[in-house]
């Protein structure tokens, strides 16, 4: 069966650098719109990147240029790079699977395009 897992998470202090990983397997990679989102205490999840097929990615206004999306299709895995983290980016990080959609599309950030969730890693950014 399909599955996601996260690794990566951690404790950082503002302005510090992570990144985040999600090992995918089950399934042959590479056929699907990827995604990260995340989802602070008492807060909806948001959609944070994606990344597509052919590589074209998406980002949400509250971390373009500081977060990067990337994947290793040869290791099944998908990347987010977090740089200058604020508070505010503390939350659970979830990577997603929109299994045969080769392209993200205008619906890259909902949560309901995606079927398929990993369990999540816990980002935590103190001041």
């Amino acid at each position: 069966q399909v599955q996601l897992v996260e690794s990566g998470g951690g404790s950082v202090e503002v302005g510090g650098s992570l990144r985040v990983s999600c090992a995918a397997s089950g399934y042959i990679y590479g056929d699907s719109c990827m995604a990260w989102f995340r989802q602070a205490p008492g807060k909806e999840r948001e959609g944070v990147a994606s990344i597509d097929t052919v590589g074209s990615t998406y980002y949400s206004d509250s971390v373009k240029g500081r977060f990067a999306i990337s994947q290793d299709n040869a290791k099944k895995t998908v990347y987010l790079q977090m740089n200058n983290l604020k508070p505010e980016d503390t939350a659970m990080y979830y990577c997603a699977a929109n299994r045969g959609a080769p392209w993200c599309g205008a619906s890259w950030y909902q949560t309901g395009s995606f079927g398929y969730w990993g369990q999540g890693t816990l980002v935590t950014v103190s001041s």
